[in-house]
C-alpha cells in the first residue's frame, strides 16, 4: 500500500530501491507517528473536518496501535511502504471510510517531519539521562580519588602534578559543556513542523499551534517553506550535538587506554572487564576503551556525513532526505552503548596509590620550586633560570607538598559547582508528559 498510490502498478526494482531501508528505520518511529495522528486528529477536529464520533473511533484505534507498539506486536506488512502508511491502512481496514480522512490538511512530509523531531526530542532526552549517571559516577570517582596525585602531561612529557580528581573532573566538566551544546540542538528541534503540508502550508484553516501545545513543542517552526527546510538540519544539528560527547568520550578512552599500559600502570580493571591475547598470555587488553574510541570517533564524523547528503539541495522536499535516518539512527544507539559501556568500566577501576612517590617524577614539581624562589623575593624569569641550572646538573630537590588552592585546582575541584551548572542544563530538556497524555 502506498498513500500515493494512483492505479498503476511501480516497477519493481525501482520500488525497492526507493523504499530502501525505510521500514526497518520507520519501526522506530511508529509510536510518534501514532501520536502524532492522534494530535492531528484532535485539531482536524476542532475546525469540523472530523465530527466527534469520528474522532472518538480514530482515537480509540490509535490508542489500539500504540499498545500493539509498546508490546513489540506492531510491524511494517509487506508491500506497505512507510510507517505512515501502515497506520492509515489500519485505521482504514477498521474504521472504513473514517480511517480515509486522517490525512487531510497533511503531507508525508511534515508527517515523517513531526515523527523525526519527536524521536530526536525524546532520543536526546534519552542520552541526557545516560550522560547524567555518567557525569554523577565521574564526580563521585573525583571525590574519592582527590588526594590521589598523578603525573600530568604535556606533548607527552611529564609536565605538573595532578590528581585522579582533577583527572575525573575534568571530563564530568567536558560533559557539562557538551551538555550545552545538546540543548541548543534540542530547542532547535523543539519546534512543531506540522500543518506545513508538502512545504507550502493548506487552504484548510488548520491550527497549528493546537498541535504544538498537544504534543509538547516549545513553538511553530512559524514558515512552513523553512520547516521543511529542518528536515535533515534538524538530525545534523543534534548529531553535532552528540559528536561533542562523543569527543569526550574517546579522549576519556585514549587516557584510559594509556594509563592501563605496563609502562603507566595507572589504572586497572577486573580481569573479566578485559580481554586476551591469542599468543601472548600476559596481555590483558583494554578492548572496551579502544572500541569506544573508535566508535566514538566514527559518531564525531556523523555531523560531515549529513553535511555531504543534505549539501547544495534546493528548497522543499527531495528524496534524499530519506537516508538521513539510517545515518542518525544507528549513531544515537551507538553513543548511548558507549556511554553504557563507560559507566560500567569506570565503576570498575582501581588505581594506582603513591605514583609520584617514584624519583621519576620528581621534576613534575620545578614549578613549584620555581614559584616558592618568586614567593621570596626572587623574579621569576630568574626563578626559572636557577631551577632549571639544579635540574641540569641533577642536583635537583622537589620540595615538600602541593600547594595548590586556587578555583580548578588539585586542593578546590569546584564539583559543587560543576554539578550545579549540570543540574541547572539538565532541566531545560523538559520532560514526555505533555506529549505521552494523548494516550492516556
Amino acid at each position: 500500500m502506498k498513500l500515493w498510490q494512483k492505479g498503476y502498478k511501480t516497477n519493481g526494482q525501482i520500488e525497492k530501491f526507493t523504499v530502501g531501508n525505510d521500514p526497518a528505520f520507520d519501526i522506530q518511529l511508529a509510536e510518534y507517528d501514532v501520536l502524532g495522528n492522534i494530535a492531528h486528529a484532535r485539531m482536524i477536529a476542532s475546525i469540523g473536518l472530523l465530527t466527534k464520533s469520528e474522532l472518538k473511533n480514530l482515537e480509540a484505534e490509535l490508542k489500539k496501535i500504540h499498545k500493539q507498539i509498546k508490546a513489540g506486536k506492531f510491524i511494517i506488512e509487506a508491500g506497505v511502504e512507510d510507517v505512515h502508511s501502515q497506520v492509515e491502512f489500519m485505521l482504514t481496514k477498521s474504521l472504513g471510510e473514517t480511517g480515509k480522512k486522517i490525512h487531510v490538511g497533511r503531507s508525508r512530509n511534515d508527517q515523517v517531519l513531526v515523527d523525526i523531531k519527536l524521536f530526536l526530542r525524546e532520543k536526546t532526552r534519552e542520552v541526557v539521562g545516560d550522560v547524567e549517571e555518567l557525569f554523577k559516577l565521574l564526580i563521585r570517582q573525583s571525590e574519592k580519588y582527590k588526594k590521589h596525585l598523578l603525573p600530568g602531561y604535556t606533548h607527552f612529557q611529564v609536565a605538573m602534578p595532578s590528581s585522579f580528581g582533577l583527572w575525573f573532573g575534568a571530563y564530568a566538566e567536558s560533559l557539562t559543556d557538551d551538555l550545552e551544546t545538546l540543548l541548543a540542538a534540542y530547542n532547535v528541534v523543539n519546534k512543531n513542523p506540522l500543518g506545513s503540508a508538502a512545504g507550502y502550508g493548506s487552504s484548510f484553516p488548520l491550527n497549528r499551534t493546537m498541535t504544538a501545545d498537544l504534543l509538547g513543542f516549545e513553538t511553530l517552526n512559524h514558515n512552513s517553506v523553512y520547516a521543511q527546510l529542518t528536515r535533515g538540519k534538524s538530525e545534523k544539528i543534534v548529531a553535532q550535538g552528540m559528536s561533542n560527547i562523543a569527543a569526550t568520550l574517546s579522549k576519556l578512552a585514549y587516557d584510559v587506554c594509556l594509563y592501563m599500559n605496563q609502562e603507566f600502570g595507572f589504572v586497572k580493571f577486573p580481569d573479566e572487564l578485559t580481554t586476551g591475547s591469542s599468543i601472548m598470555p600476559h596481555k590483558k587488553n583494554p578492548d572496551v576503551f579502544e572500541l569506544i574510541r573508535a566508535r566514538c570517533n566514527r559518531i564525531q564524523s556523523i555531523p560531515n556525513e549529513l553535511t555531504l547528503l543534505i549539501n547544495n539541495l534546493p528548497s522543499g522536499y527531495h528524496r534524499d532526505l530519506q537516508l538521513t535516518k539510517e545515518i542518525i539512527f544507528p549513531a544515537i544507539e551507538s553513543l548511548q552503548e558507549c556511554i553504557a559501556m563507560t559507566i560500567l568500566m569506570l565503576d570498575n577501576i582501581s588505581i594506582k596509590e603513591d605514583i609520584l612517590s617514584d624519583k621519576k617524577y620528581d621534576n613534575l614539581y620545578s614549578v613549584e620550586a620555581v614559584n616558592q624562589l618568586v614567593m621570596e623575593g626572587v623574579p621569576f624569569r630568574d626563578a626559572y633560570k636557577l631551577v632549571g641550572e639544579t635540574i641540569a646538573k641533577g642536583k635537583f630537590t622537589r620540595p615538600k607538598g602541593v600547594p595548590y588552592t586556587h578555583e580548578g585546582s588539585i586542593g578546590k575541584l569546584e564539583n559543587d559547582k560543576i554539578s550545579k551548572r549540570f543540574s541547572k542544563l539538565k532541566s531545560g530538556f523538559g520532560d514526555s508528559s505533555k506529549m505521552l497524555a494523548l494516550i492516556k
